[in-house]
């Protein structure tokens, strides 16, 4: 029996009536039933939140809760053409714990569906030696597209969601997988510029 790969599905808003509480729990039910291990780490948390204030024991209790997955999911709005501060702020606490790892994007927004705030992550994430994939799932427009549910109301958008997270899912898998196989072999030396 092979371990489970273990994903971190980090939430990109901090917003009191944020819209991204329903993405990640769609995505969260897919990647679950896609056979992930997840652990939900959430800006918002009363244990995180001081990081947005550059508190250090946030800032520890973060690397601790990213430590030990073998890959990353972010779920992001798109606030003026860009990922949120406050997910950079969550990103930037961290170093190692990204390194040698795959990161998905999910993201959603207004008619660009959040793909400009994924494009502003991909160079963030490679400093950190993360590797993003290429593979994403983005909603253009959500807001009225999901019932109390937190599924799609439309059998068709359905269906284009569900074949998108499909192959976001397999990329992801054989990533994390080959990942943990390299890390394991040979720990990964983060190489001076």
């Amino acid at each position: 029996m092979t371990t489970p790969i273990r994903i971190g599905l980090i939430q990109g808003s901090i917003r009191e009536e944020r819209f991204n509480d329903t993405i990640a729990d769609w995505a969260a039910r897919r990647l679950e039933g896609q056979g992930f291990s997840l652990r939900r780490i959430d800006p918002r948390d009363p244990d995180l939140l001081p990081l947005q204030t550059g508190d250090a024991a946030a800032a520890a209790r973060l690397r601790e809760r990213l430590s030990g997955l073998d890959g990353f999911v972010v779920v992001t709005p798109e606030y003026n053409h860009a990922a949120p501060g406050p997910l950079k702020t969550l990103i930037d606490a961290a170093s190692a714990e990204w390194q040698a790892r795959p990161v998905g994007l999910i993201s959603y927004g207004g008619i660009s569906g959040g793909l400009r705030a994924s494009e502003t992550l991909r160079p963030v994430f490679a400093e950190l030696h993360a590797m993003t994939l290429r593979d994403t799932v983005s909603f253009a427009m959500p807001f009225d597209r999901f019932g109390e549910d937190g599924e799609m109301t439309s059998a068709e958008e359905t269906a284009r969601a569900d074949a998108a997270m499909a192959t976001f899912g397999a990329s992801l898998a054989w990533w994390a997988g080959a990942l943990r196989v390299a890390r394991e072999r040979r720990p990964y030396e983060k190489r001076a510029a």
